[in-house]
């Protein structure tokens, strides 16, 4: 009988070799493009969507780079205090990769960076777990969106459903999403199936670095904040 391959012994100085590995070439290719663009800015985001920030990310490959992943790799790449700072200043820059963080590096003018994050915005179905930003109610009555074969599904997701001459029904108001709290997973898949998309995924400027000066953007934070981090 074969071996299975889950049950091969794996060695692992090899596995933390590559990942030591990885991290060098992370860390290589952020001080790369550090030379090679005018400014560095620190953005972070909500309702991160994958498919939606690779868009972003190929419409601006000409004159940007982008980097995300682990801060700790990125904040060493562009040095952490300092003493180990690759270029003046950028030690500020490290100190603001906390959370959902990242890195773009581009030589676009800076209004013109500020109108791309500031104007970009991509609505999407919310996922379970995240907080509702709207309360979504439905009516009691018919339900004409849906055919009479979902009956029997909605009515698993909690819905107070019934068939009335082939025609679902609600027999009683049914609040799907409440503002202020989170989505259970029958709330997820109802606000699909209607069609709402109550998730914005977003990209906010944090910082800006360049040669000449270092700027932040985020309210609440002062540069002896920076210097204190």
């Amino acid at each position: 009988m074969p071996k299975s391959k889950r049950n091969r012994p794996v060695t692992l100085s090899k596995t933390k070799k590559k990942g030591r590995e990885h991290k060098e070439s992370i860390v290589n290719s952020i001080r790369d493009a550090v030379e090679k663009y005018n400014s560095i800015y620190v953005f972070s985001f909500e309702n991160m969507r994958n498919l939606k920030f690779k868009e972003f990310r190929e419409q601006h490959k000409l004159t940007s780079r982008f980097f995300l992943g682990s801060n700790k790799v990125m904040q060493v790449s562009l040095g952490r205090s300092a003493a180990d700072e690759i270029r003046p200043g950028l030690h500020k820059v490290s100190k603001l990769l906390c959370g959902d963080a990242g890195l773009f590096l581009t030589n676009l003018p800076r209004e013109e960076v500020e109108r791309l994050f500031n104007e970009y915005e991509e609505y999407d179905f919310a996922r379970t777990g995240t907080t509702a930003t709207e309360t979504v109610e439905l009516k009691e009555g018919p339900l004409e969106q849906f055919t009479h074969e979902m009956e029997p599904f909605l009515r698993k997701q909690g819905m107070p459903v019934r068939l009335n001459k082939g025609v679902i029904e609600l027999v009683s108001d049914f609040v799907v999403s409440e503002e202020g709290k989170p989505l259970s997973p029958e709330s997820a898949r109802i606000l699909r199936l209607l069609g709402t998309k109550t998730a914005t995924f977003k990209l906010h400027l944090i910082c800006r670095w360049s040669p000449e000066d270092f700027e932040l953007y985020r309210e609440g934070l002062e540069d002896s904040d920076v210097e204190s981090a």
